[in-house]
């Protein structure tokens, strides 16, 4: 049973190939393989699964618009086992992937994710690093909430879709020392009648309208030293209250930067890099204990 590792600005990730959708991932496993210690160890899991196999599964309900049965899908597991729309990092990890496993050979193509169809390009690439751009899709940004953390501070934030649910909390008066200090081990405090399915919760010390820096909170993993999605939730927030709503942006966090595109129409492209660590094989014995 092969795997790889790989991380996006140290969001990281477990790989699997598995074309023809044979794989039982159960919430369970993915979370055993995801434990650090008893693990591999991993912010999520992403099996590379032909569309049309992942269908005949029951693994999605159906197939997004754009998608044809040969296409590949990204079928994404947070650390907790449970099943994600969309991960920005993981969609520029999952295309390396693809690219040097010899899995899709292409610079430009087309994925499926539980968010819709997004197309991923190569803009730079080894075996071991490369630099990928991701069209996001439209942004959309909602109405105002709050987040609170188990210390009794609360800060006020905007809701966005990425095509998972996101809290974008601007603290212009936090400082970088005041963000780092503050205590994310804990799940933060949020409307649930808002965020029913759970949030994202990103802590933000804007710089200028076209940079800031970021911290996370992700539902079902815990803080991770980035986020793709909300890199791009925290860029639309940016650019929509200090600038013209459009234009590009460089979002920081504890595992590097990415840029942001936001076009006019709302839509948001995702540059990053890409790096595979390593690779491996599971042991059959400790697979079937899963």
């Amino acid at each position: 049973m092969p795997f790889a590792k790989g991380h996006g600005t140290q969001n990281d990730f477990v790989l699997l190939a598995d074309p023809d959708a044979e794989l039982s991932l159960s919430a369970e496993r993915v979370a055993r393989i995801c434990d650090r210690r008893a693990g591999i160890g991993g912010d999520g899991l992403l099996r590379a699964a032909r569309a049309g196999a992942l269908l005949a599964a029951g693994e999605i309900a159906e197939l997004p618009e754009g998608i044809g049965e040969e296409d590949w899908f990204m079928d994404y597991r947070n650390a907790d086992g449970g099943a994600v729309q969309m991960c920005g990092n993981g969609a520029r990890v999952f295309a390396h992937f693809l690219r040097a496993s010899g899995l899709d050979l292409r610079d430009e193509h087309v994925i499926g994710t539980r968010a819709g169809a997004k197309r991923v390009r190569l803009v730079a690439f080894d075996e071991g690093s490369a630099e990928v751009s991701v069209e996001m899709g439209r942004v959309r940004l909602g109405g105002a909430s709050a987040a609170a953390l188990p210390s009794g501070e609360v800060f006020s934030g905007t809701a966005v879709d990425v095509g998972n649910p996101h809290l974008v909390c601007l603290a212009p008066d936090l400082g970088l020392a005041g963000l780092a200090e503050l205590d994310l081990a804990r799940q933060p405090e949020y409307d649930t009648n808002v965020f029913p399915e759970g949030v994202n919760i990103e802590f933000v010390v804007p710089h200028s309208p076209e940079k800031a820096t970021l911290r996370v909170h992700e539902r079902g993993v815990g803080e991770t030293k980035a986020c793709g999605t909300g890199s791009v939730a925290v860029a639309a927030v940016l650019l929509a209250e200090l600038g013209s709503g459009t234009g590009e942006a460089v979002v920081a966090s504890p595992g590097g930067e990415v840029n942001v595109r936001v076009g006019s129409d709302g839509s948001a492209v995702l540059r990053g890099p890409s790096v595979l660590v390593a690779r491996g094989e599971f042991d059959q014995r400790q697979w079937k204990r899963c």
